[in-house]
């Protein structure tokens, strides 16, 4: 997608026509081995099948399975992969310690209607020889994913585009996170405040707090991630994007009678009214959000 050696344009402003981040374009991954790849896609299943898992878990889940490994180097992994935000721990960094942490806004709520109650998060992508990091922000009553963006690097300005991109097209009363360090740096809160948003963050070790995204994150990795072996960025950015338009528009929910998250979210539908009949006169072709 992009040409770093292009005589025509700068990286900077090839970034700029593309939309987007600069940094994850001069940032060069360090070289891994097969076997700590191996590993990261393991941790990544353990902890995408049980989101509440910490390092012992985890630890000794892999000792069960022949690894030979130590805590130490599983939390690095988990630290590397941005896991261990759903459950801050004691070890934590002082400038982590300095943001603010908000209540947790949503005990005994239900969404009651669109735009009521989001929801962010991140998680980890594996590709065939690397991984990325993906954001999505998920509208609870619908299950819509409002905003998402993939990026090779934890730095945050890939979390404020997804934020901002959000927050352009509608306004939740309460937008919920966990505790990690994105969603907890000011850059981030200042966004939300602004916008007159109700910041919610999960419970310290509560990761079911946030479990609308959690579920995502299940179906989006056994149905797409799981079943692929992306050997690119630009390939894992053009699946996963199909796959969540697909979710979207495409793929009745259960738990929405049926419906899609579409019909719900854009279409101002309520669970329990008549099905659509599936036609191309009626399918929703409006300009996709993420």
């Amino acid at each position: 997608m992009v040409e770093h050696d292009s005589d025509e344009l700068s990286i900077s402003r090839q970034a700029e026509l593309l939309s987007l981040n600069r940094t994850s374009l001069y940032y060069t991954p360090v070289a891994v081995s097969d076997e700590e790849i191996r590993l990261r896609r393991r941790i990544d299943e353990i902890y995408t099948e049980r989101p509440a898992s910490g390092s012992r878990y985890i630890t000794a889940i892999l000792r069960r399975e022949g690894w030979p490994i130590n805590r130490k180097r599983v939390v690095r992994c988990m630290r590397a992969m941005g896991i261990t935000g759903v459950s801050p721990g004691p070890n934590l960094s002082k400038r982590n310690l300095a943001h603010k942490i908000y209540p947790y806004l949503l005990g005994g709520v239900k969404a009651s209607h669109p735009n009521h109650v989001w929801s962010v998060d991140i998680t980890y992508i594996r590709l065939k020889h690397g991984w990325m990091y993906l954001v999505a922000v998920i509208d609870w009553y619908s299950r819509y994913i409002v905003s998402w963006e993939l990026d090779q690097t934890l730095e945050i300005d890939f979390v404020l585009k997804a934020t901002q991109r959000a927050l352009s097209q509608a306004k939740p009363e309460i937008w919920n996170s966990d505790q990690g360090s994105h969603f907890t740096s000011p850059q981030y809160t200042e966004i939300l405040k602004g916008a007159g948003v109700k910041i919610s963050m999960d419970g310290k070790n509560r990761a079911v707090d946030n479990i609308y995204i959690e579920r995502f994150w299940r179906t989006l990795k056994y149905q797409e991630v799981y079943t692929k072996e992306y050997a690119t960025p630009r390939e894992a950015r053009l699946e996963i994007g199909k796959f969540i338009h697909k979710y979207n528009h495409e793929r009745p929910h259960q738990s929405l009678q049926d419906h899609t998250p579409a019909e719900i979210y854009l279409m101002g539908m309520k669970p329990g009214d008549p099905i659509p009949t599936c036609s191309r006169e009626n399918t929703y072709t409006g300009k996709e959000i993420a």
